[in-house]
């Protein structure tokens, strides 16, 4: 099984919103083999709390643009590790600190990677 089109649009969206605030590392994992819960993560991080949390707004704007509202969003008060979950997608904006201590990286690492568009800024992973 593999993450749905529209799910792939719903990581674009997000990853475009995401490199509009200037998050760095973005990385998009097809997770739909190893869980039954979502089809993809979008990780992003942030180099301080203000920039995470203009990110994870800036994901939900653009994303409840094209129809999608988050089913729960987690970690926004500490600004360090926002996940928003839609369902389909979860996205993880970290602080820099904390993606290098997490290194969701590592545990999904088997998964295949959605190859992000060419307008998006990856950065340094």
């Amino acid at each position: 099984m593999t993450a749905t089109d529209h799910a792939v649009e719903l990581v674009h969206t997000a990853a475009r919103a995401a490199a509009d605030k200037l998050a760095t590392d973005l990385l998009a994992y097809d997770v739909s083999d190893q869980l039954a819960i979502t089809d993809a993560f979008l990780l992003a991080s942030g180099s301080n709390d203000r920039q995470v949390k203009a990110i994870v707004d800036e994901v939900e704007d653009k994303l409840r643009e094209i129809g999608a509202k988050p089913i729960r969003r987690e970690g926004e008060r500490d600004g360090r590790w926002v996940l928003i979950d839609y369902g389909e997608i979860v996205v993880h904006v970290q602080h820099e600190e904390e993606r290098q201590f997490y290194a969701l990286e590592r545990l999904w690492r088997d998964c295949p990677t959605i190859e992000l568009p060419a307008d998006v800024a990856t950065g340094g992973r």
